[in-house]
């Protein structure tokens, strides 16, 4: 199995970026000046998206006294960074083996995977995506679970796999309460979802109760994970130093390894044997209670009462790719209505929201600096036809500057949980869309962790390969591991 790592790239940050930074760059980490073609007005309506050091420090002040509330017994009710115990203790050896199966419930895809461990470098992964009607995402908790368990039993089916009794890792990437690896409360639906009787239930025995309906598979789901969870143990199998992972895709979450003695809210904190827990952090309600309108703009206001969950998850509203686009769209509008862009063309497809997907933003800071290749598609693809290079040129900048805050508040979150483990050196597993498709996260996000982090701590950024599949097959098998040798 081939690992993936994403290097430093050097060039970017060596004396070339000295001067970048001379030039007042919109977003330290791009090898870009600012654009001299962007009317002032442009400049001025995205300000309040160039977040500046002084306020990343300030976020991670304010976000280290969330975690802490959201690891003590006393505080975590009032907490809005909940910190969620995982109840994994056990990270991966390299030595785990055997067939598992893995159901992954995301944002936007819903995937059976069948994971063969087979040696510590050979993994071998059959998976199946499955088209995922939207009326879903509204409809009853019994019709959503009913798809899992009949999608599930198509993929067993086909695989030959129907009298197995295999063991199940579920990858559901909502907030979970976890009253034990197997046991997880639905707290509040995320990305779109609003499923009726789903909250405040345990959704492993909603699944199982879908399963049993069907009688035409022996499953046995033995964990129940978080994607942040996953990727960090799909990480730590290759990587043993791995002890955070971070999701920035549709929506944005990171889990890192605590000590079993701080995990206050984890029943047996004191008298467990095993020394670390992974903490399900749930960082996209962070500003829920208010902590982060200094780095919020009007734009973001909006986008926020739209949602199915106006007033939730505020600090992944501001940073993940189910919301970027819809930025960077409301600026456009707001700078067409006043006329200081596209003049003349009318498009009825920008005025749609969600029309401006959050993929185009990668799209555009892909052209070199004076080139719209990329551009050019994505103004054809909304109907914008004829528009002149100072409309690229500020269109690119919005979404540079919409880019560039998500990647400086990641690195915070980031920064913030490096500092709370007071480690000196960690790898740190990263999933998700943005993160892999945008041309410049990667650096962006190394950057400012370097400004961020205490002199003498390293760390590396590792794509993490597939955490929702491989990591819970992976979490399974600790899991069996575990039970056998009691």
């Amino acid at each position: 199995m081939r690992k993936s790592t994403r290097l430093f790239t050097h060039s970017l940050f060596g004396p070339v970026f000295k001067i970048l930074v001379q030039n007042k760059p919109v977003c330290g980490g791009c090898n870009r000046k600012m654009p001299s073609l962007v009317h002032t007005e442009i400049e001025t309506a995205v300000k309040g998206f160039l977040i500046d050091q002084e306020k990343m420090t300030e976020v991670v002040e304010r976000m280290t006294k969330e975690i802490k509330m959201g690891l003590a017994k006393d505080t975590h009710a009032r907490a809005v960074i909940k910190c969620f115990v995982s109840h994994v203790q056990d990270l991966p050896t390299g030595k785990e083996r055997g067939k598992y199966l893995a159901l992954d419930l995301g944002g936007s895809n819903f995937r059976v995977l069948l994971v063969n461990l087979i040696s510590s470098s050979d993994v071998e992964i059959m998976s199946k995506g499955y088209n995922f009607p939207l009326t879903l995402m509204s409809g009853s908790g019994k019709a959503l679970f009913d798809f899992l368990a009949e999608s599930l039993s198509e993929f067993c089916h086909t695989h030959g796999l129907e009298n197995e009794s295999l063991p199940l890792g579920f990858t559901f990437s909502f907030p979970l309460q976890q009253q034990g690896l197997s046991k997880g409360i639905l707290v509040a639906w995320t990305k779109g979802f609003s499923c009726e009787g789903v909250v405040g239930k345990n959704v492993v025995s909603l699944l199982q109760e879908a399963i049993d309906r069907r009688g035409d598979i022996k499953i046995n789901t033995v964990a129940i994970l978080n994607d942040t969870v996953g990727t960090l143990m799909s990480c730590a199998f290759y990587h043993p130093n791995c002890r955070i992972g971070l999701i920035v895709g549709t929506g944005s979450n990171a889990c890192y390894v605590e000590k079993t003695v701080n995990a206050e809210c984890f029943e047996g904190y004191q008298t467990s044997p095993k020394p670390s827990m992974i903490i399900n952090c749930e960082w996209g309600a962070f500003g829920d209670n208010g902590v982060l309108e200094f780095v919020r703009t009007s734009y973001d206001k909006i986008v926020d009462k739209v949602t199915p969950n106006p007033g939730k998850q505020t600090f992944e509203k501001c940073i993940s790719g189910m919301y970027m686009g819809e930025l960077v769209r409301l600026v456009i509008i707001d700078m067409i209505a006043k006329g200081f862009m596209f003049h003349g063309i009318i498009s009825e497809k920008i005025q749609e929201r969600w029309s401006f997907k959050t993929a185009y933003i990668s799209d555009v800071e892909s052209d070199a600096p004076g080139e719209y290749r990329n551009c050019n598609k994505v103004l054809s693809e909304l109907g914008i036809l004829g528009c002149q290079e100072p409309d690229k040129e500020a269109l690119r900048y919005i979404c540079e500057a919409v880019s560039s805050r998500s990647a400086k508040l990641c690195a915070c979150g980031l920064v913030t949980i490096i500092n709370k483990m007071n480690i000196n050196e960690v790898v740190i597993g990263i999933d998700g869309s943005v993160y892999r498709f945008h041309p410049k996260y990667h650096d962006m996000l190394q950057y400012h962790m370097k400004k961020l982090v205490k002199p003498g701590v390293k760390f590396e950024l590792i794509v993490s390969e597939d955490g929702s599949g491989r990591g819970a097959a992976l979490v399974a098998a600790t899991a069996v591991q575990a039970k056998s040798k009691l």
